[in-house]
């Protein structure tokens, strides 16, 4: 009995990890938009971030998941890179 609850434990680990990687990225997302200079452009992209996350927030597909993650990474990288450029 012990043996099986183990197995639905690493079952579900996946998952977990997982989770903890969208939220680690949605965290660093926001810190990024907190470097915006403007309001106007902190909201509209917080906002974004907040739908897009949202959106996507019942997806199980484990390709598609790692897809997301990886175009998140690949937009927050950008916003990074302008945010550097416009204070250089």
């Amino acid at each position: 009995c012990s043996s099986l609850g183990r197995r639905a434990d690493l079952a579900v680990l996946p998952q977990f990890l997982r989770r903890q990687q969208v939220l680690q990225l949605y965290r660093r997302i926001l810190r990024a938009i907190r470097e915006v200079p403007t309001e106007q452009d902190r909201r509209y992209l917080k906002d974004w971030a907040r739908e897009e996350f949202k959106r996507n927030k019942d997806a199980t597909e484990e390709d598609a998941i790692r897809m997301m993650i990886t175009q998140g990474n690949m937009q927050l990288q950008e916003l990074q890179r302008t945010l550097k450029l416009a204070k250089s």
